[in-house]
């Protein structure tokens, strides 16, 4: 699979598919097994990820059969497929890849394409209750866009995949808002200026309830409540307030929440839907029921060492600010990017005080760790590069004491050879 069908998160722009003709195809193919079970279908340019995880969780919480298609993987392919937090089993990736083979030669599907037909096949024969579906990239015309969800989530818009998507928020709106289906009730994680016209007015179109989540949920840090390892939090939601405690400690992680919490209000209005959706051990059990890693994970504590997936200016936004909320001595940077983000839009965003370790994650689509520090050096971050993650990592280890701080991030690639 690796070697012979490209791969948008190794290769980049050659693997990208601007249409859903192979992903119809596939489905023919296969019998429309996205046909076969509810789904919730999950968009935005950060924060997809962990929604649809936590939203998982509730499902299984509440006693459903619950699947999760997600990408990208950070150690294992079937990561992108789970059922109740277990991965798709080997010998079922293999028995359909096997008995496909000739049918990929044909329909040359991207990796991606195919990963979403061999999921869905696997999610119709274990007769999922419900799926809980991420995006690949956009919306309009990601192979995820052939299913008909009981709701549609869009977390929020930012400047990423701007080759692909546009050049503008309302542009990139347009691409993302393209998962609204006509009845569908849909929800956007967080309101901004210039794409919140372009929701409207899709939803409009669509006949669909809109709900924005920020405007509906109020989530804030319950500073009362502070445990190592947890999130806790106050939320306000139709008029009662609701104390969540969440694994995932990331300050970003209170518009995540709101944006599950709009989701299961409008859930609840579902008839088709049975038991009361389980929110509070839904949420609290995330880790556990679905395996999530990557968002602001602690590596080791001494030195404190974090990494996080976070990845364009959005996120790394939001990771400098949880960095800054930090007491630490020394900061220490290992950094990894890839070649086809705004490299700039991120790099001014960082500390100039820290220590960097510039490095390349070990795919094609890497950027080299000497221009990558070329550039840095003109925002005036200072540091030196290294052949490898392991490398840098174990430099900045060697180089911090236990008052230091090392963090890990840049690209979901570098994270990856960390965990």
């Amino acid at each position: 699979m690796f070697s012979r069908l490209p791969m948008f998160h190794r290769i980049g722009a050659a693997a990208y598919k601007a249409n859903l003709d192979n992903t119809l195809a596939l489905s023919s193919l296969t019998g429309n097994p996205h046909l076969d079970f509810r789904s919730v279908h999950i968009a935005g340019t950060n924060g997809k990820g962990s929604v649809s995880h936590m939203l998982a969780s509730v499902f299984q919480e509440s006693g459903y059969k619950t699947a999760l298609f997600t990408s990208p993987h950070l150690k294992d392919y079937r990561e992108r497929i789970k059922i109740n937090g277990h991965m798709i089993p080997e010998t079922v990736v293999a028995d359909f890849v096997g008995r496909h083979i000739d049918d990929f030669e044909r329909i040359k599907p991207s990796f991606f394409e195919m990963t979403f037909g061999l999921a869905m096949k696997w999610f119709s024969d274990e007769q999922v209750d419900i799926a809980v579906i991420e995006t690949g990239m956009g919306g309009r015309l990601d192979s995820t866009n052939v299913i008909t969800p009981m709701l549609s989530v869009i977390t929020n818009i930012g400047l990423d995949h701007t080759r692909f998507l546009g050049n503008t928020i309302a542009e990139i709106a347009v691409e993302k808002g393209g998962i609204i289906k006509p009845g569908i009730p849909v929800v956007i994680g967080e309101t901004h200026p210039e794409s919140a016209g372009v929701f409207r007015r899709i939803a409009t179109d669509c006949h669909s309830t809109l709900l924005f989540a920020d405007k509906e949920i109020t989530v804030s840090r319950d500073y009362e409540k502070q445990e190592p390892g947890w999130l806790n939090v106050k939320a306000v939601a139709l008029g009662s307030e609701i104390e969540l405690s969440s694994p995932l400690t990331g300050i970003y992680q209170l518009k995540n929440i709101a944006t599950v919490l709009a989701a299961t209000q409008l859930l609840s209005q579902d008839t088709s839907l049975g038991p009361e959706l389980s929110i509070e051990s839904g949420i609290r059990n995330t880790l556990v029921n679905t395996g999530l890693q990557g968002r602001w994970q602690t590596l080791r504590d001494n030195p404190l060492t974090i990494c996080d997936i976070g990845h364009n200016p959005h996120g790394i936004q939001h990771v400098v600010e949880q960095i800054r909320s930090i007491k630490y001595r020394n900061l220490h940077f290992v950094i990894g990017v890839v070649d086809d983000k705004d490299i700039s839009a991120m790099l001014v965003l960082l500390p100039a005080e820290a220590t960097y370790y510039f490095c390349k994650a070990d795919i094609p689509r890497g950027l080299d760790a000497n221009l990558l520090m070329k550039e840095a050096m003109a925002f005036g971050l200072k540091g030196r590069v290294y052949h490898s993650v392991k490398e840098a990592l174990n430099a900045a280890w060697s180089a911090a004491n236990n008052e230091d701080m090392v963090f890990v991030g840049g690209s979901a690639f570098t994270v990856a050879e960390v965990i």
